[in-house]
């Protein structure tokens, strides 16, 4: 129940991400799995680190914070997994994530609704990097988890594979790094 409070309210709003489970995950039997908090927390290590290779300039701090508020919808909606983000109608889920935003940054600031519209648009070169960077900390992640033990998950590292990385070189060379790991660990088994 509301306390009245309306920015602690919004920010409370918020505490389902450090919990929720990365569904893709938990559908391929990981226990365990990153939380949504987890890969935003990475996928902004990953903008951070990689943000300042990449010419011409970036806006890095505008960068992570895209990063930072990329996944904000989840903590109402959760991680809607392909598998099932597929069986909804055109548009769905998109619109789902609009709604979601707005209830959950509205109320923060007028500057968060103004990144999630920037996330959301991909039309700057800032955006563009976060959503390539959000696909390789899933690669990220499979390296981590490939480490552990964890086998039969080679669809995502069809994801990481197919993702274009042309614009930002850095990015590319991280993917191929990935990719590489991942071939040497399976040439081991």
């Amino acid at each position: 129940m509301p306390s009245g409070h309306p920015l602690l309210d919004a920010l409370l709003a918020l505490e389902p991400l450090h919990d929720l489970p990365r569904t893709g995950w938990v559908l391929r039997g990981i226990r365990d799995p990153e939380s949504i908090g987890d890969h935003v927390l990475s996928t902004c290590f990953l903008v951070l680190s990689l943000g300042s290779r990449v010419e011409p300039r970036l806006d890095v701090e505008r960068a992570v914070a895209l990063a930072l508020i990329h996944d904000v919808p989840e903590a109402l909606i959760g991680d809607l997994p392909r598998t099932a983000a597929r069986l909804l109608p055109a548009g769905a889920k998109a619109a789902a994530e609009d709604r979601a935003a707005g209830e959950l940054l509205g109320p923060l600031s007028d500057h968060a609704l103004r990144l999630w519209d920037e996330v959301k648009a991909g039309g700057t070169r800032e955006a563009r990097f976060v959503k390539c960077c959000d696909r390789l900390q899933l690669g990220l992640r499979l390296v981590a988890y490939h480490r552990a033990g964890h086998r039969g998950l080679s669809e995502f590292r069809e994801t990481v594979a197919g993702l274009d990385c042309a614009e930002f070189p850095a990015l590319a060379d991280l993917r191929d790094e990935i990719l590489a790991a991942l071939g040497r660990a399976s040439a081991r088994e």
